[in-house]
């Protein structure tokens, strides 16, 4: 299906201005949203649309693809993103618009409904368009495509950090509301009980009075299992159970089960997903989240690949995703892939590419002084995800689920391709503007004729 586009005017309006008359085409976003292939980016896109009987028509293409590219390039969260765009005139030309525009294009909801239309697949599609405009801007060869990094990193979940007391007490919390929509009379609710509970082991854990932390902890568990069980006496008769309502039992059984030395831990229940990696960080030794596969160019700083590793799977074992992901997105074989000593075991995880892992044997020495290139080169991908974390929004996910997961690290890639995209447009006008401004330096007025002449043409 082929989406509406905006309208554009061929004569000026009235009481309205014009946005190219009123910004300076020489802008980065502007140069950028001319390079950009909106039209194909339409019709890859239209295939995630179906025709709608009934509602309102969807919005442009190029307006929610542009509003996702703006939200993850400047780190910005959908409500502020939707306020900001109002106020800023490269924006909205960014995003199609003809004239300026005094209201909000969309609401911020409608930023999440597009991106669960779109899924992980539709987001790879914004990050292939990424590259192919860093290949027209110059920021990245194709040849430079056959040599890759690869490292892993920890995309956090937007939940507080887990204790089981916290987790208890919100259990508790959630299944009384669930049998209050429900019209299930409890034979205690224990919400008084449970809080005060709380506040205490969480008292004495930090007088680190352990026994009596336990003590409150196996309390706070009892309430928890009373009301579970008083649940599922009152509901035994019930044909099925709502939903809401069976999800909640199901979370606070698995709650009930776990311990200390559990796999497959519950971490939040608002977020189920999350699990606990340990990078070996000195100054974070447990991170709540999902890792993320990235790969980056060896002798340019650009994204080419970034998914979404739920299980939190050995690094090794990732490699040929990771690698597949690449091939589909640059369409250019894989030659040569430098990774870390985390990916030991994996040397043969792509056919007809050379894996380099720190501390393997060279051939000759021609051989070990390119390996120790690639490997002095190779610290460049960390500085690349510590850009992601801090100006872009891989350090915290707020979207639900695994599909928020996969979207999410697809479009923060994107993000980073962009803010690099647009550094070289502004670096390169920058060089241009200097190189006009030494020709100028040495123009003179020739006498006779008016016309300005270089000094060493008056000179000759």
């Amino acid at each position: 299906m082929k989406l509406q586009t905006p309208d554009t005017a061929p004569q000026d309006d009235l009481f309205r201005h014009r946005l190219d008359n009123i910004i300076s085409l020489q802008h980065p976003l502007a140069r950028l949203a001319e390079r950009i292939d909106w039209e194909g980016m339409n019709n890859l896109l239209g295939e995630y649309y179906e025709e709608a009987v009934v509602g309102q028509p969807p919005k442009p293409t190029r307006l929610m693809a542009g509003l996702l590219y703006l939200k993850h390039t400047f780190a910005l969260s959908d409500e502020e993103l939707i306020a900001r765009w109002v106020e800023n005139a490269y924006w909205q030309y960014f995003c199609g618009e003809t004239y300026f525009q005094h209201e909000p294009p969309i609401h911020p909801t409608s930023l999440t409904r597009y991106r669960q239309r779109l899924g992980a697949s539709g987001c790879e599609e914004l990050l292939q368009l990424t590259i192919e405009v860093g290949v027209a801007e110059r920021v990245i060869e194709e040849r430079d495509m056959a040599e890759v990094l690869v490292d892993t990193t920890v995309m956090e979940k937007a939940i507080t950090y887990p204790t089981d007391s916290k987790l208890y007490l919100k259990s508790l919390l959630r299944l009384n509301q669930q049998a209050k929509a429900h019209d299930i009379t409890l034979r205690q609710s224990y919400t008084r009980t449970g809080k005060r509970l709380a506040i205490k082991a969480s008292r004495y854990a930090h007088a680190r009075q352990y026994r009596r932390m336990r003590k409150a902890l196996k309390q706070l568990k009892g309430r928890l299992g009373r009301v579970v069980r008083d649940i599922e006496r009152k509901t035994a008769e019930w044909s099925s159970l709502p939903d809401g309502l069976a999800h909640e039992l199901a979370l606070a059984k698995r709650l009930l089960a776990q311990d200390s030395k559990s796999r497959n831990k519950l971490y939040s229940l608002h977020a189920p997903e999350t699990e606990c990696i340990s990078k070996g960080k000195a100054h974070k030794r447990y991170e709540f989240g999902v890792k993320v596969g990235v790969v980056a160019s060896l002798r340019t700083p650009f994204i080419l690949a970034a998914h979404a590793l739920p299980g939190n799977p050995y690094d090794g074992h990732t490699l040929a995703w990771s690698l597949a992901h690449t091939r589909l997105n640059t369409g250019v074989p894989i030659k040569t892939a430098v990774v870390d000593k985390g990916y030991r075991g994996s040397r043969a995880a792509w056919p007809g590419a050379e894996v380099v892992i720190p501390g393997q044997r060279s051939r000759d020495d021609a051989h070990r002084q390119q390996r120790r290139k690639q490997l002095r080169r190779r610290s460049v991908i960390e500085a690349l995800i510590g850009h992601m974390k801090n100006d872009g929004l891989l350090d915290r996910n707020w979207l639900k689920g695994q599909a928020g997961d996969a979207m999410h690290v697809v479009l923060c890639a994107a993000g980073q391709n962009l803010r690099l995209i647009l550094r070289a447009i502004e670096a390169f006008f920058a060089r241009y503007i200097l190189g006009l401004q030494e020709q100028l330096r040495g123009m003179e007025r020739h006498r006779d004729c008016g016309v300005w002449i270089h000094s060493n043409a008056i000179q000759r």
